[in-house]
């Protein structure tokens, strides 16, 4: 009797057929480009990605490049991806790769593991796909789909359920054709075993899936323990000079939009005054508020009153300070928005 193909025999089996083979970053699998699609993946859509990594590419082609970079720059391409951590980290490890290794990636898991915003599972994709090592992966497609097969009970963000996650995807992983294999899994997850309505027909391990057989699909992975989000409110100030130009401030290199640059926060539209008397030494000339907005980070609510207003004066006044500037809206300046920020000045 034939001995009946492997998991990773199933899964191969049916990328050699099925599987993505056109993604911009599978043209070429240089560990750089390998590792920027990775991050730009963590928690965000192919689709979504696809222009961005274009655009990254075409002005950062190699690892010398974007270490060059100035951070301002890169945050702007980054503009609307969200996370924007991943695109500071990724800045510092390109540092880090050429100031310590001489522009190459490290080839093992504790010399990846040891680059900024470089976790397992991105260092397993990385030696994988441009190295052909055989390393293990557990992105979020991979942990549902493993968590299924072997309906693993429990919230996968809880060590026990983790490390049980992590031993599968060592024990499925091939010695051979690790690269496919890992794309596959991907794949995999991405296209068949989705969160909702997951085609499990057409999926090549649905004959031995321990969720499918129960028809249990939807219980796993197990959901994150709910928690009511809080609620914060800010003001933005959306601050114009004579000549139509917005005033912008540089937030903090760390916490939330850190180094992107945003309008002055106020915590009540009646500070908007003190506040140009006290910074810029002018009274408003006219004030307007726009229709309030909610902005949803991982952690809370951001509940946003735009408060437009005009001033009459130019724009040298409060130029002395480097993490200020007056932004021309006709002819923007290539640094790092916050995501509502860009939304509102492309209005104006």
């Amino acid at each position: 009797m034939p001995t009946p193909p492997s998991f990773a025999g199933r899964v191969l089996t049916w990328f050699d057929q099925h599987g993505r083979k056109d993604l911009p970053w599978q043209h070429d699998t240089s560990p750089y480009r390998v590792w920027v699609s990775e991050i730009m993946l963590q928690q965000t859509q192919v689709r979504t990605v696809i222009p961005y990594f274009a655009r990254f590419m075409q002005r950062f082609p190699d690892v010398q490049a974007l270490a060059a970079a100035p951070i301002d720059e890169v945050l702007h391409l980054w503009t609307g991806l969200g996370y924007y951590a991943r695109a500071r980290n990724l800045h510092r490890a390109a540092q880090q790769v050429c100031s310590e290794h001489a522009g190459n990636f490290p080839r093992d898991l504790e010399g990846l593991q040891s680059l900024p915003g470089i976790g397992r599972s991105t260092a397993g994709a990385i030696l994988a796909i441009a190295f052909a090592q055989r390393a293990s992966i557990l992105d979020g497609n991979v942990k549902r789909v493993l968590a299924r097969y072997h309906a693993v009970a429990g919230w996968p963000g809880q060590t026990a359920v983790h490390r049980q996650l992590w031993d599968f995807a060592e024990q499925h992983t091939p010695q051979q054709r690790v690269a496919d294999y890992t794309q596959a899994m991907m794949d995999l997850g991405a296209t068949l075993c989705t969160r909702s309505r997951p085609r499990c027909a057409e999926c090549p391990l649905q004959e031995s899936c321990s969720a499918h057989a129960q028809g249990r699909e939807g219980e796993f992975p197990g959901k994150k323990p709910r928690k009511v989000l809080p609620v914060r409110s800010t003001v933005f100030l959306i601050l114009r000079d004579r000549q139509g130009h917005v005033l912008l401030q540089q937030r903090p290199a760390s916490g939330i939009w850190g180094g992107l640059w945003c309008f002055p926060e106020l915590d009540s539209v009646e500070a908007a005054a003190p506040w140009c008397r006290d910074r810029l030494g002018r009274e408003p000339s006219a004030t307007l508020p726009g229709p309030p907005f909610r902005h949803t980070f991982s952690h809370y609510h951001l509940d946003i009153q735009p408060l437009h207003v005009q001033l009459a004066l130019q724009p040298e006044a409060v130029m002395e300070a480097s993490d200020r500037l007056w932004y021309n809206v006709q002819k923007p300046l290539e640094i790092g928005l916050a995501a509502p920020v860009a939304r509102l000045l492309a209005s104006l």
